[in-house]
């Protein structure tokens, strides 16, 4: 048709965050689909700090579908990446209400051309997965005309990925059907509900995890009793109570459960046989520093939670972040962590006094 040959070259970009589950996502009920044991809740971070560019484009003239990471060419064929492309395609098919006539501006036979880049190490354990498939979903989307519910097909990418369709806080609700159409992602509160609140990543390690989250929790699922009771008892009171201390913009609250919930599921790992070790010694530091640090000031200013890897998330408030950055720095000299120590939002100074040096600085 006309219209088809005038698009001969579509071209879209999206960006999507990172976000950083407060009540954690661990294990699955059925692999293909990605449907996980129980629900979740994340709180979305600002794409000023941490975020994924995904640029996708569609030509006639493009010979086979090709796909760049960070740019370095990746392989299409990941079965992942083709499921949210089938899954977007079939939404444009559904939408075009099946006709055999192509009157939408782009052709579904058209090859796309795929190059997404963050700005944050892909391998640290940041969430790139869940940033990445959220964005290389809204762009494909966007592409092909497609609205409407999408964090089920971010899901099919990957499980956390659909939380990243939504800024603030959000819950992954994990859904009672077998064909997942009710597992999906929805907002608790949104962006402005919080303005206070602060988030501060802890790279403890760049490398590669020594077990990936999808073998992981599989091995998780298969042995773990604890992993069970989790998801079956615990997480379902945790996640309501969760929503009430955000609502309320508790503090205490979210940061008591938010460090609980972390220290569960590292619990589930250990369960897990053989055991899965995601926490370092390092990271084990930073929780006794933590725990030291609330001590010390009769109440809970620092939160943090780990995924599956040794970074440690903190969550803390506007006010507390000078303080506690200089606690870090003095617990872990910056000689010894190359040149850029603090990077993100602007950190002001802070002088610590003596008894809080001699109570949380140990070492």
């Amino acid at each position: 048709s006309a219209m088809a040959e005038e698009r001969a070259l579509a071209m879209v970009t999206c960006t999507a965050p990172v976000n950083i589950a407060v009540i954690k996502y661990w294990g699955k009920r059925d692999n293909d689909l990605i449907l996980p044991i129980n629900s979740s809740l994340s709180v979305t971070l600002h794409q000023d700090q941490l975020k994924t560019t995904t640029t996708a484009a569609a030509s006639r003239d493009f010979a086979e579908d090709r796909l760049w990471l960070n740019g370095e060419e990746a392989d299409v064929g990941h079965p992942r990446l083709q499921a949210c492309l089938r899954e977007v395609r079939r939404l444009a098919r559904k939408r075009r209400g099946g006709s055999a006539e192509d009157t939408a501006p782009l052709s579904l036979s058209y090859k796309i051309h795929v190059a997404t880049e963050n700005n944050f190490p892909t391998a640290a354990g940041l969430a790139s997965s869940a940033a990445g498939y959220a964005c290389l979903v809204s762009a494909l989307a966007r592409l092909y005309g497609v609205e409407g519910e999408l964090s089920e097909v971010a899901r099919r990418g990957s499980g956390s990925a659909c939380r990243s369709m939504l800024g603030g806080f959000v819950q992954w609700q994990r859904g009672e059907r077998p064909d997942g159409r009710d597992s999906l992602a929805h907002q608790v509160a949104p962006e402005t509900h919080w303005p206070e609140l602060r988030v501060l990543v802890l790279v403890v390690s760049g490398e590669k995890k020594q077990v990936g989250s999808t073998a992981g929790m599989q091995t998780s699922v298969d042995t773990s009793p604890l992993l069970k009771h989790r998801a079956e008892v615990v997480v379902p009171e945790r996640l309501a109570l969760m929503a009430r201390h955000i609502r309320e913009r508790d503090f205490e609250g979210f940061g008591q459960l938010t460090m609980r919930d972390s220290n569960q599921f590292h619990a589930t790992c250990l369960d897990t046989f053989p055991p899965i070790f995601y926490l370092t010694d390092l990271s084990r530091h930073i929780i006794a520093l933590a725990h030291r640090f609330n001590a010390h000031h009769g109440r809970t200013k620092v939160a943090y939670t780990f995924d599956a890897g040794p970074n440690a998330v903190i969550f803390t408030l506007a006010d507390t972040v000078a303080e506690f950055v200089e606690v870090v720095r003095c617990s872990f000299p910056p000689a010894a962590n190359g040149d850029q120590f603090v990077r993100g939002l602007p950190v002001g100074s802070a002088s610590l006094p003596e008894e809080l040096l001699a109570a949380v600085v140990t070492e």
